[in-house]
């Protein structure tokens, strides 16, 4: 059985202030729903207020990014033993946000996957097409490609180590979210794609969707039999609307 996984992406945002009063609310109003998991990914000079505020309770945190060396003449990087130094359990790779910009590629997210989990952490892996590329119906040719580079890093086992998210880029901050009918069909094939070499980690890896999900669509992509969760951005701004999104995870079904 798979629980469901929210995870905060808050990208570029907060302060002191406002990041102590959405991790306190979060706190309390998921203290009722259990039955899902949750994880906050701040920037990186809040990893410290994160530890400090959530240490000893259910709910995680991680990074948005990290390098996949450990240490050296790499400036404004931040590495993954850094990152366990703060008590990180998860850390996204491959963000589309990044990938767009020339910072990440293929190749480089196979290989951050793979450094990842060797240290220690989770990654949430992120795949997803361009509005150009869902247009021409090229969305499977583009999540399978962005996959198989980390497969051909750490092979199928490997993917236990973290989880996926498929993220439609013309989807991201724009409001227009896939539908959870087309959002199931994607993560199924992928999940079909990844059973087709390990039923066993087919079965058992958490695929999460995001893309604009919000609390008055979160509950019924949830109900898809192959969406394990939410990737959640410009949602995860607004408390309440992202608690709401953590309580539907948490009364999903199973």
């Amino acid at each position: 059985m798979r629980r469901k996984l929210v995870v905060a992406n808050r990208k570029m945002n907060g302060s002191l202030s406002s990041n102590k009063a959405f991790l306190e609310g979060l706190l309390a109003g998921t203290r009722d729903h259990n039955n899902a998991d949750y994880v906050v990914c701040v920037p990186h000079p809040y990893l410290f207020q994160a530890e400090a505020i959530l240490k000893d309770s259910p709910i995680a945190w991680g990074g948005q990014n990290m390098s996949r060396y450990e240490s050296g003449a790499y400036t404004g990087s931040v590495s993954p033993g850094m990152l366990k130094e703060f008590g990180c359990e998860y850390v996204i790779i491959g963000h589309s946000e990044r990938r767009q910009r020339g910072f990440d590629t293929d190749l480089s997210t196979g290989e951050r996957f793979e450094v990842a989990a060797k240290a220690g952490l989770k990654p949430i892996f992120c795949m997803g097409e361009t509005l150009e590329e869902y247009e021409d119906g090229l969305t499977d040719v583009v999540t399978i490609r962005q996959l198989n580079a980390v497969i051909r890093e750490i092979g199928v086992q490997g993917l236990a180590d973290g989880v996926l998210a498929y993220e439609p880029v013309w989807a991201i901050g724009t409001g227009k979210a896939a539908t959870p009918e087309h959002a199931q069909n994607i993560l199924g094939f992928l999940r079909g794609h990844i059973e087709l070499l390990d039923a066993k980690v087919a079965q058992n890896i958490r695929i999460l969707y995001g893309g604009s999900v919000k609390a008055d669509n979160a509950a019924k992509l949830f109900s898809m039999p192959d969406i394990d969760g939410a990737l959640v951005g410009g949602a995860s701004l607004n408390t309440d609307e992202f608690v709401a999104i953590c309580q539907a995870a948490s009364q999903a079904p199973s």
